[in-house]
């Protein structure tokens, strides 16, 4: 039994799930390959980078090899956490790697530098400054390497200066280049889109020596990044050929437009048409699930995720623990999440801010303690739904506590959702004073949701609070035109402190200002 007969079985049709993956790895301990590099190496491919894979097995059998020298083993570690929500270990084996004297080839850095632009986006603002450095000095090794005239290293500088906002190094990188590929000018050309610096990104598609469906998706994302739906449909449809980036550009699009049965249908277009749905397609289509409530329509993308033998794990776990929880289907939200091997901070928020609003609120407590126990850093969204438990449970004391724990043990300033949710507590509890104090006491100014929500307090608190109600109003007015639902709880704060010539009074201010009360309407779905 050779190395390249093994090697066979894991580039094969064997290989379709993680189980023949793992019978592959059996057989080669059994027959003492385990030592050879090459085997290795084509093993942690196939538990990192294969759809079937699992990127923590990779890690451990990576790991188990001490510290190769080989950087074909490092690139396949690097970039599966570069496509993974953890970009900043990424960032940290690369510097074990360099730490060690292993050589970073031309495969190595693009990985790093997509990994510096992906994990900006996902740092607090005053960890950016630090991973701006790091992407300029993985920029000096690349020229002391040797590598700067290397066009894939150069496409990847692009996409990461442009994450990073700095367009004008993007664009010294662009112009050094001695032969363009249609990746480096529509990376150019979003660069500026993203900036904002929409006329010299026109400049550029003109200048563009050819237009292919890269270019063409480029346009579409452009207009949808700006709010042009409609049009970038148009040029959808005028598309010669299409592929999955502009299947998936259009769907986002309506996804981020809040167009969600637009979204639904042309996934369904996309299927007919025989074009095979990516991850990032199927991650959109649940995102579009979970805000209309369809959850037949997730479950059968859940389904399709099976069928095809995505990962669920990253984002779209992520994004499965978010449908099923705003679907109400905590069950399968917590099948998914507990059958997570590695879980993001951004897999706690969703299970515990899905569990809090459905009003399982010691449960949702119990997992945040769980997550702290695993030394994974909670952040704002988390404690928005540590609130929301304490909230529904009516924890007064844990949600102080909770409250003051974000600035003292995380170092997080709380903002104004937060000091929302302890505005929202003490209403609840008919806590009107502390409510009003909270609100005077907040370092920025509130926001209608904060007053609507002690205007709606001072009717359900016993006695009846007109006083503060008027406050309310006064606050909200400040804040622009009052509407329907301000003037309906102003009269039945009225009404319940039988002031019946101030009830006639503000709807009579409603009809003059012709301000008509919506009527309210649920949504239900049926023949499940």
């Amino acid at each position: 039994m050779t190395k390249k007969w093994i090697v066979s079985l894991l580039q094969g049709a064997s290989c379709n799930c993680m189980r023949h993956v793992e019978q592959v790895h059996c057989l080669v301990i059994k027959v003492g390959c385990i030592s050879s590099t090459f085997v290795i190496g084509r093993l942690i491919w196939c538990y990192v980078l294969s759809p079937n894979g699992s990127l923590q097995y990779g890690r451990l059998l990576f790991d188990e090899m001490g510290d190769p020298k080989q950087p074909f083993l490092w690139n396949t570690i690097i970039r599966g956490y570069c496509k993974s929500p953890f970009p900043l270990e990424a960032l940290r084996l690369y510097n074990r790697m360099i730490c060690l004297g292993t050589r970073a080839d031309n495969f190595t850095f693009p990985f790093v530098l997509n990994a510096c632009a992906r994990a900006f986006t996902i740092v607090e603002a005053d960890e950016k400054c630090s991973l701006s450095c790091k992407g300029a000095e993985v920029h000096c090794r690349i020229v002391h390497s040797g590598f700067e005239g290397n066009g894939f290293v150069q496409n990847s500088l692009i996409f990461m200066y442009s994450g990073y906002g700095q367009v004008e190094f993007a664009r010294r990188v662009f112009d050094e280049m001695p032969i363009r590929t249609p990746v480096s000018w529509n990376t150019m050309i979003v660069a500026y889109d993203r900036c904002q610096q929409v006329d010299i990104a026109n400049s550029l598609r003109e200048e563009m020596p050819t237009k292919n469906v890269v270019s063409w998706n480029s346009e579409i994302t452009k207009l949808v990044k700006s709010g042009h739906v409609d049009a970038a449909r148009q040029l959808f449809d005028q598309m010669p050929e299409r592929d999955a980036v502009s299947w998936n550009a259009m769907i986002a699009g309506y996804v981020t437009q809040k167009q969600y049965a637009e979204a639904l249908e042309l996934f369904r277009q996309m299927q007919i048409t025989g074009d095979e749905p990516t991850e990032i397609t199927v991650i959109s289509m649940l995102g579009a699930c979970a805000e209309v409530g369809e959850l037949e329509s997730g479950r059968r993308i859940h389904a399709y995720i099976q069928e095809k033998g995505f990962k669920v794990e990253g984002f779209m776990g992520n994004a499965l623990i978010d449908m099923y929880a705003k679907c109400g289907c905590l069950d399968l939200a917590r099948h998914v999440f507990h059958r997570m091997t590695m879980k993001h901070v951004s897999s706690w928020n969703a299970m515990i801010v899905g569990l809090a609003v459905h009003g399982q609120s010691e449960e949702a407590l119990e997992l945040f303690t769980a997550m702290e126990q695993t030394q994974i850093r909670p952040n704002m969204v988390t404690f928005l739904g540590v609130l929301t438990a304490c909230i529904h449970k009516g924890l007064r004391d844990e949600a102080r506590r909770y409250f003051r724990s974000m600035s003292e043990d995380y170092g997080i300033k709380p903002d104004i959702k937060h000091f929302g949710c302890m505005v929202d507590l003490y209403c609840r509890l008919g806590m009107l004073e502390e409510a009003k104090q909270v609100i005077d006491t907040m370092p920025f100014e509130p926001n209608c949701v904060v007053w609507r929500t002690l205007l709606s307090a001072c009717r359900s608190s016993e006695g009846v609070n007109v006083k503060l109600a008027e406050k309310a109003i006064q606050g909200l007015l400040q804040l622009g035109p009052l509407e329907d639902m301000d003037y309906v709880l102003l009269s039945n704060v009225y009404a319940e402190g039988r002031r019946w010539k101030d009830v006639a009074t503000a709807r009579s201010i409603m009809l003059d200002s012709k301000v008509v009360k919506n009527p309210g309407y649920s949504q239900i779905q049926v023949g499940l």
